[in-house]
């Protein structure tokens, strides 16, 4: 069985960074998701506000560089919590439990989107995510490669014959 969700949207606010009794931090945070298609009349979209959480260095990682506004792409699994409500009512709630979390705009598109002086992801790389294994990839030999030449050489066609 598969249970795997990548979702990409707007943070409706800040991240909120918590700690349990047992020293493990946990992000929660909500992403406003477009939908693809608008109402039955072809009029405006409608949006969907998903729950997300994320533990750990993961969770670390949302509240340290992302912020209300910020475009966030988020990869997990879905999941259902039930509780009781102050009348007793049985409640389900769904959320994403996010396993990895990435930029989902580049550092440029950010900063000029935002609207206020918060400064926090001034550090982070257009290819860093949160991925704990190898921090999506990011490569800093690739990052300072140079730029393709534009000089070309003319090779001699010899006898004219194609090799092929």
């Amino acid at each position: 069985m598969l249970n795997h969700i990548t979702i990409m949207g707007r943070l409706t606010r800040d991240p909120e960074l918590r700690t349990t009794q047992a020293g493990v931090s946990v992000t929660s945070f909500t992403v406003a998701v477009d939908r693809d298609f608008g109402g039955r009349d072809g009029g405006e979209k409608q949006t969907d506000f998903i729950d997300c959480v994320a533990w750990r260095s993961t969770g670390e990682f949302v509240s340290k560089y992302f912020h209300k506004g910020s475009m966030i792409v988020v990869s997990g699994r879905l999941q259902s919590r039930k509780w009781q409500d102050r009348d007793g009512n049985n409640r389900t709630s769904w959320e994403v439990n996010a396993d990895n979390v990435y930029f989902g705009e580049s550092r440029r598109d950010s900063d000029s989107n935002r609207s206020y002086g918060d400064n926090r992801a001034d550090s982070y790389s257009n290819n860093y995510s949160s991925n704990s294994s190898n921090y999506g990839g990011y490569d800093a030999g690739r990052a300072a490669a140079p730029a393709p030449s534009n000089t070309f050489v003319d090779l001699d066609d010899g006898d004219g014959e194609l090799p092929f």
